[in-house]
């Protein structure tokens, strides 16, 4: 059988030929001049993106007759052999047919040999990551010192898989995927040569369906000329990738746009009939819905879009859709791509997916939808933030009293809520607290936030604004600048977290204490002045003589208590 695959007639025998990995291929080329190549090198990459071709040009560099050169001439034996395969000195190892370790202690024995025809051995390993345990360990030390004739190429797609004992004994090089338009060009090379008519939007969508992968290109171009007739079409590309023309999926945008459920379905059970894979179709929507997002945010680079052509219906649909439409639209398709794969009926869980994207977009969108809910509620919290301001302000009195109650004087009285603290609580707390405690908890504060968000983001989102204040032995102060934080965060559930995330930090077990801002700054004015005059005053000094109102403080708190003199008669 004559015919070989294009894949195989146009693999790169050059450097020039290695498209979209300029940053390799120089890199390689410069050592190869300056005779400073490595002894051991690790690619990696996504499959079809020219790893082993390179390892096979390197191997061809390193023997051409007229070496050092930065590109084989393809034209001496050596590298006509190495091209054909006809020379034993080197070696290409696919390492998933060969994983033993007898395979690699027959290459470790046989190193040692110098090469019989070349002037390097060389190695390449396809697939490394393949290898058992016990092959990595018995190849570790000859990579590690290998002879010097010896050159060895490991090739992978999955390097976290290979030792880190391996990788560090080898120079790696990542290969990326290659950009569509690079694919484009080499197909368009292909097929100029081969005299075969492509249209250039099938040319697009082979380069797009390969998904950065130079191989799956070819391939899917060979298997596209077999199918057409005399000319590559965009109908023949679509049968043979089974990917949505963007004329499937601008109707399918625009049936979400309109709330069209009937032609939502209508479009779904078209695509079925055609044989197209429900999960590659939710692809193509998330690329068609990201490209329209990166239109949106910055038009003139498109450039940048991977998956449509910005004609004019794209046009319109990027104008009309909302930014926040586009997101939900998105997360509902990924979340359905992901848990379509573990269903027996993709078709049923194909339309309910759409139906609940129309309906969304009919009760006006996710983020739409959570506004009026939160907007009263925002209001309700303004307005209970300025009633309590004016409690304060008059001094807790409740408005429906009566003129008599208001009139005669009632014992002192302190409203506190849960987890807030007195001023008689914050005084004592103050005059344990330790500058180096403070410090401490600063310096981890950001920390302890990232720690809290992790475990319960509305927690997190309570301490907004707040900062520690004071920090002793025993307690900690946070400072709130809204009283309705206060009070939420001081929740048992709430508070809960915060002290767990402080104890696993700081390796401190602290309760937390809460004030309000304004309160902390008159509070802390109050103690500094007290700490400067260094005396009790006369009322204190009483109290701490008499045992009987030490006592009392004792048992109802200070803040509940006044002492006044008697009047003698």
């Amino acid at each position: 059988m004559s015919y070989q695959a294009l894949y195989r007639v146009w693999r790169p025998q050059s450097f020039e030929d290695v498209v979209g990995q300029e940053h390799i291929t120089k890199t390689i080329q410069n050592a190869l001049m300056q005779d400073k190549l490595s002894h051991a090198y690790l690619f990696s990459g996504p499959r079809g993106t020219g790893k082993t071709s390179a390892a096979k040009i390197i191997a061809k560099a390193v023997n051409c007759e007229r070496a050092p050169v930065s590109e084989p001439c393809n034209e001496c034996d050596a590298c006509r052999g190495i091209t054909n395969g006809t020379i034993s000195d080197v070696l290409e190892i696919d390492a998933a047919s060969n994983t033993g370790v007898d395979d690699i202690r027959d290459i470790r024995d046989k190193v040692k040999f110098a090469p019989s025809s070349v002037t390097y051995k060389v190695y390449i390993i396809d697939e490394v990551h393949m290898l058992s345990t016990g092959a990595f360990n018995a190849l570790l030390k000859t990579l590690e010192e290998p002879p010097s004739h010896v050159i060895f190429i490991l090739a992978t797609t999955e390097p976290h898989k290979i030792p880190a004992t391996i990788v560090s004994r080898c120079q790696r090089f990542d290969f990326k995927r290659i950009s569509s338009q690079s694919i484009i060009g080499r197909m368009k090379k292909v097929v100029d040569a081969n005299g075969t008519e492509v249209e250039e939007e099938a040319l697009q969508l082979l380069a797009r369906a390969a998904e950065g992968g130079m191989r799956d290109a070819l391939s899917l171009l060979d298997q596209a000329i077999s199918y057409s007739d005399e000319k590559v079409r965009v109908e023949d590309v679509l049968s043979v990738t089974g990917s949505a023309s963007q004329k499937h999926l601008s109707d399918m945008a625009e049936a979400f746009l309109e709330k069209d459920v009937s032609k939502a379905l209508t479009i779904s059970s078209d695509l079925l009939q055609e044989g197209k894979d429900p999960v590659r179709f939710l692809g193509d929507l998330i690329y068609y819905y990201r490209d329209m997002l990166l239109y949106k945010a910055a038009p003139q680079l498109e450039e940048l879009l991977e998956r449509v052509s910005t004609d004019e219906s794209f046009e319109h649909l990027a104008s009309s859709t909302e930014t926040e439409s586009i997101y939900s639209i998105i997360s509902q398709l990924n979340q359905a791509q992901q848990e379509m794969k573990w269903t027996n009926h993709p078709k049923i869980f194909l339309e309910t997916t759409f139906i609940k994207i129309c309906y969304q977009k009919q009760a006006g969108g996710l983020a739409q939808a959570e506004y009026p809910s939160v907007e009263p509620l925002l209001q309700r919290i303004e307005q209970l933030e300025q009633e309590l301001s004016k409690m304060k302000q008059g001094g807790w009195a409740q408005s429906g009293s009566s003129s008599s109650e208001q009139e005669t004087p009632k014992e002192k009285r302190v409203i506190r809520t849960q987890g807030g603290a007195s001023h008689g609580q914050v005084k004592e707390m103050l005059k344990k607290a330790k500058k180096p405690n403070l410090v401490q908890l600063k310096g981890m504060w950001d920390e302890i936030l990232d720690k809290i968000r992790s475990e319960k983001v509305s927690a997190y989102a309570l301490l907004s604004g707040a900062e520690p204040v004071a920090c002793s032995d025993q307690l900690f102060l946070l400072s709130f600048q809204h009283e309705i934080h206060r009070q939420m965060a001081s929740q048992d559930n709430n508070r809960s977290y915060v002290e767990g995330a402080v104890y696993s930090t700081i390796g401190k077990n602290l309760s937390m204490l809460s004030i309000l801002d304004p309160e902390w700054q008159k509070l802390k004015a109050e103690f500094i002045k007290e700490q400067q005059q260094g005396q009790p005053s006369a009322e204190e000094q009483k109290t701490k003589d008499d045992p009987l109102i030490t006592e009392a403080i004792k048992l109802v708190g200070d803040d509940l208590i006044e002492i006044k003199e008697e009047e003698n008669e």
